[in-house]
């Protein structure tokens, strides 16, 4: 194998590694997967999560960017509205606590 090689080789298992640290760090805040929950069970808005939830609209908003960036949901804008959907990562829920 090429010094080349083994580089790329070392670049991909350090790219592995950081993914799933990210998505490790979404997925063990229990702020985070009660919000996975509620998407999952169909309160996708910011309006229907926050009184899902009951935090606070800032709060929430933090948390849906860390599970956006890491991985477990996605973010699309429908009607002008923002709607939240679990990504394949995100349905791991159904299998957490």
């Amino acid at each position: 194998m090429s010094r080349e090689e083994v580089s790329r080789r070392e670049k991909s298992i350090e790219e592995t590694r950081e993914y799933h640290q990210q998505y490790l760090r979404a997925i063990s805040n229990p702020v985070r997967r009660q919000i996975l929950r509620a998407i999952r069970d169909g309160y996708r808005t910011i309006t229907a999560l926050q009184s899902h939830t009951g935090l606070a609209v800032d709060s929430l908003e933090w948390h849906l960017s860390i599970l956006e960036h890491d991985f477990c949901i996605v973010k699309e804008s429908r009607k002008g509205q923002i709607i939240y959907t679990l990504t394949q990562e995100g349905r791991v829920i159904d299998y957490l606590d």
